[in-house]
């Protein structure tokens, strides 16, 4: 009797079997089939075409209706204003929630529903009403994601998931911003609002390819039981007073203050010194670090899995501080161009970074959500200032004093990371040979 060989490709199997068992849930929900991982990229590709027509072509659209520069700055406020505050609420109605997919459908569904609101009625009350709700279905959204992801893959393989999530998402606005601009140059302003109604019915269907069944809601809301429980984890408080998280939304309030105001800064320099290429030349500086995220996001989530986080997120403020030193002094409006590399590196490190150090400093509390709402509301926090910080100082002391001292803030936050910050990553997601194979 001849002995059978073992196929080459066995061992491929048998090792990507012990990594569906790692990933397993503790309710014996199986590794996400193809279906589900390919739904969640082009859900997350179609939203951020979605989420693109409601940016600058706003302020562009209600221009073209006759609206003055203080009402189209009230209606932008105002969602801001919900933005800001609704981070926490958001989060907690994604803990709350029974299903995530529902959630994030309803919130698609009105989303879709203010654009065609915008298109259709471009009068106050029927804009700030749009705009409110847009921005309270925004704040349910990101945790939605995040939260699908996790209960999918579980917590080893979350890090180099949310890398392909960022790359899917800066796919998605660069696509869409193409498309939107040029629907709104050939055709009208307007449309770009039609167009993105439209986006939200592939987005509903790509979000109807995650099956309901592969993911786990216990591990959506980060409760993954621990070997051995400590007293008061699923309390609120407790997850609230947990240092890891105060110091990272600290680190991510200093990374916005410093962040936000660059590229604006950037642009008014930019038009300064070339003004007749100053359109090109701010829309290059928005794809490049866009094809960097693409690029890089994948590969930050694996290095996290094997390094840990703080490396990346020192790479990531040491970056942006390099960025705001290049533009006090780089004059040429074409290198200008390049140094937005760096703006790539920063934002595909925090992209992936945010809600896995969020996932990590969570673990096993059930508020996995809350936990990002918290961290968005740093994030908007230090958005906000930073335009007005960063502007008086430009209009008091010049371009370069601005960004000397944006730089300084980044500098700030790489020496928290780096002093006080410590390492989230747990020693029991550490990734074997078996599980990255």
């Amino acid at each position: 009797m001849l002995l059978s060989r073992k196929p080459k490709h066995a061992d491929r199997d048998d090792r990507a079997e012990q990594g569906n068992l790692a990933v397993r849930s503790p309710a014996g929900i199986p590794a996400p089939s193809r279906q589900s991982l390919r739904g969640l990229d082009w859900f997350i590709f179609f939203l951020a075409d979605v989420q693109t027509g409601f940016g600058p072509f706003i302020a562009v659209y209600l221009t073209t209706q006759k609206w003055t520069q203080v009402e189209i700055g009230l209606v932008l406020s105002i969602g801001g204003i919900v933005a800001l505050i609704g981070q926490m609420p958001g989060g907690a109605i994604i803990d709350a929630a029974k299903s995530e997919r529902l959630v994030a459908a309803l919130a698609i569904v009105t989303i879709g529903c203010c654009a065609l609101a915008y298109a259709a009625m471009p009068i106050f009350p029927v804009v700030v009403t749009a705009a409110t709700l847009h921005a309270a279905a925004s704040c349910v959204l990101g945790p939605a994601i995040a939260a699908i992801s996790l209960g999918l893959v579980g917590p080893f393989k979350i890090g180099e998931r949310l890398g392909r999530n960022a790359r899917f998402a800066s796919l998605g606005n660069g696509v869409a911003a193409a498309v939107m601009g040029t629907a709104g140059y050939l055709l009208s302003s307007r449309s770009v609002f039609l167009v993105t109604f439209l986006l939200a019915i592939p987005t509903l269907i790509a979000l109807s390819r995650i099956r309901e069944e592969e993911v786990d809601i216990a591990r959506c809301h980060g409760e993954m039981p621990r070997e051995a429980p400590v007293p008061g984890d699923t309390n609120i408080w407790h997850l609230i007073r947990q240092r890891p998280l105060i110091v990272f939304a600290l680190s991510v309030l200093l990374l916005q203050l410093a962040n936000a105001s660059m590229m604006p800064l950037m642009a008014s320099a930019v038009t300064a010194r070339s003004s007749q290429w100053a359109t090109v030349l701010v829309a290059a500086c928005i794809i490049v670090p866009q094809a960097i995220v693409a690029l890089l996001s994948p590969t930050v989530g694996r290095r996290a899995q094997i390094w840990g986080r703080r490396p990346l997120l020192l790479v990531g403020f040491g970056a942006l501080t390099i960025r705001g030193l290049l533009f006090a002094t780089v004059r040429d409006p074409y290198v200008l161009v390049m140094v937005q590399v760096f703006d790539g590196i920063t934002a595909a490190v925090f992209a992936v970074m945010i809600p896995l150090i969020v996932a990590d400093v969570a673990f096993g509390s059930g508020h996995f959500n809350l936990a990002q709402g918290i961290v968005g509301t740093a994030t908007g926090i230090g958005a906000s200032l930073s335009t007005a910080l960063g502007g008086y100082v430009s209009d008091k002391f010049g371009n370069a004093t601005a960004f000397v001292g944006l730089s300084g803030i980044a500098a700030t936050g790489l020496l928290l990371i780096l002093l006080v910050m410590p390492e989230t990553r747990r020693a029991g997601m550490i990734p074997t040979k078996e599980m990255a194979g």
